[in-house]
Parts: structure tokens; sequence; C-alpha cells
């Protein structure tokens, strides 16, 4: 089996004495390097374990036993990818000033939210690969450990995707993501009093939270008064007619003239309005009234003035 190069501690945990993120960066690959150096040297040894073969054979491979050489091999791949997630830690936290200071060079690239989701999601790459680590199944505080930092970075994932959509003006995606961060910063907060070591390194949550209601608020108010739509709104409400303002109380207009001494309130002189006519009434009881037989005196009286015309005139029976 080829010696592996020994890792120096200083390379395996940089201290924070270093000044620049670029000597970091240089650290952080060095010792990246020495670990895919001496994994690759452990995986050719595993290639003829007599154990590893067993395992492989194995219907249960998780439930095989584990050998010293596949703990070094797990135990360096841990390594690998704890290493590799501080470094993009590293870079996403330098990402995040950069982004928050103004940019004054007019030639720099300017950066974007964009640029860290993508950093993020190679940590949570790596996360995923640590609970596989062959003799690490069953060990539940370490899973528990890597499901916490797993909703952290998610987290902070999602925050830099909702602030990715603030810059296109999608306010409702945006939203949507900021209630799912406070999700994840919630779930995150009950499961860390769980756990009292080894999250020394792990970013918090509170600040997250505080930062994503503030952006939630402010992206509310956002969508409520946003310039190009006020405008267009502005634009259609502008009045177009003549209408006087009585006419029209129920409908939001915006009328300069109405702040003026010529405010255009009622229609003087108002215009004629048609209005009923007196309603005119029958007596319909009139026809279902039965009214006694007169036929005897009207005929009395139709004689006497007979006899009396001709008696007028000299006609005498």
């Amino acid at each position: 089996m080829p010696t592996p190069r020994i890792v120096p501690w200083n390379l395996l945990y940089p201290s924070e004495k270093t000044t620049t993120d670029e000597a970091k960066e240089r650290l952080y690959e060095s010792l990246l390097s020495e670990c895919r150096d001496a994994i690759q040297a452990v995986r050719e040894e595993l290639r003829v374990d007599p154990a590893q073969k067993q395992r492989e054979r194995s219907l249960e491979p998780d439930l095989g036993k584990v050998s010293t050489l596949q703990y070094l091999h797990s135990y360096l791949t841990y390594i690998k990818l704890s290493t590799a997630i501080k470094r993009n830690v590293a870079m996403a936290e330098a990402l995040q000033k950069q982004l928050s200071e103004p940019t004054q060079d007019e030639g720099k690239r300017v950066l974007r939210p964009q640029d860290l989701i993508r950093l993020y999601d190679i940590i949570l790459q790596n996360l995923s690969e640590l609970p596989q680590l062959s003799g690490l199944e069953d060990d539940k505080n370490f899973q528990a450990e890597v499901e916490l930092k797993t909703l952290v970075y998610k987290a902070y994932r999602c925050f830099f995707i909702a602030q990715s959509y603030v810059l296109v003006k999608k306010w409702s995606e945006a939203l949507v993501l900021y209630e799912r961060v406070l999700k994840y910063t919630s779930e995150a907060q009950t499961r860390t009093t769980k756990f009292t070591n080894n999250l020394q390194d792990l970013p918090d949550v509170k600040e997250l939270a505080a930062r994503v209601n503030a952006e939630k608020y402010s992206v509310q108010a956002a969508a409520i008064l946003d310039t190009e739509d006020v405008s267009e709104m502005v634009s259609q409400l502008q009045v177009k007619d003549s209408k006087p303002l009585w006419d029209c109380l129920d409908v939001f207009r915006i009328d300069p003239s109405l702040v003026t001494k010529h405010a255009n309130l009622v229609q003087f002189p108002p215009e004629f309005q048609p209005i009923p006519c007196k309603p005119l009434f029958f007596d319909l009881a009139l026809n279902h009234a039965a009214f006694p037989d007169l036929e005897d005196k009207v005929e009395q009286k139709g004689k006497g003035l007979t006899g009396y015309i001709k008696g007028f005139f000299g006609f005498r029976g």
C-alpha cells in the first residue's frame, strides 16, 4: 500500500489568523488534494481486501462487517467532504459580503444571488454523501447532525433563490420562498437544542430568520408600490371624459380639476328627467254592484211628462 502523505494539522483546520480569503482557499485546496491522494491509495487496497469483497457479496451490504481499512476510507472521505463544505461556506460568506457592498468598479462583474445558489447546491450535495459512509449507518447522533446542517443550508439556498426572484420582480414567488425559509429555520432551531458540540461553525439561523422577516415586508410593500404597475394604473385612472363627480361617485378616478376653482362636481343646469303622470283610478267595483229595479218609477215619470207636452200643444185625448 502506498504511504499517503501526512496532512498537517494547520491545513486540516485553517486558523482564524489567515487574513485573506485567497490564502484560505489555497489551504483548503491543498488539504483536498491530500485527501484525494490518500483516498485513492485506500481504494486500491480495498480492491483486494477480503472483508470488502465479503461485504459486497452480502445481500445486505449495510449490515456486513466493516473492516479497519473501510473505516479509514470513511474517515478520509469524511475529512474531504467536511473540508469541501467549509471551503464552500467560506466562499459563500465572502460573496455575501461583496453582495451587500455597493459596486464602485464599473468594469467589475456584478454579483448576483444566483452566484451563491450554486455554492449551496454543492454544500447540500456533500452533506447528502456523508450519511452513506460505511460504518456510520447506525450512528443516530451523526445522522441527526447531518440532517440539522442540511436544514440550515437549505434555508440559505432557499433565501438566495428568493432574492433572485426579487431582482426580476416576481413578488409572489419570492414571498412563498421566504415562508419556506422561515419553516426551515424554525425546524432547525428546534433541533439545535439537542446538540451542544460540533455546531460552532454552523451559521446562526436566527439572524437569517430576522433578515427574512424584514425582506418579506419589504417585498410586500414593493409588490403594492411597484412603480411600473402604479404608473400604468394611474394612466388608466386618469379622467378621459367630462362626466361630473356626481355621476361617478362609486368609481375611483384621478381628476386634477377637482382641486381647482372650476371643479366639475355636478351638471348645471340639470337635465330634464321624465316622471310618471298622475295615476288614473278606475272604480272596478261598480261592475259587480247590484242595484234595485227602478223601471216602474222611470215609466211613471215618463207618462207624466208626455201628458204635459200634449196638453201644452192642445192635443188632449
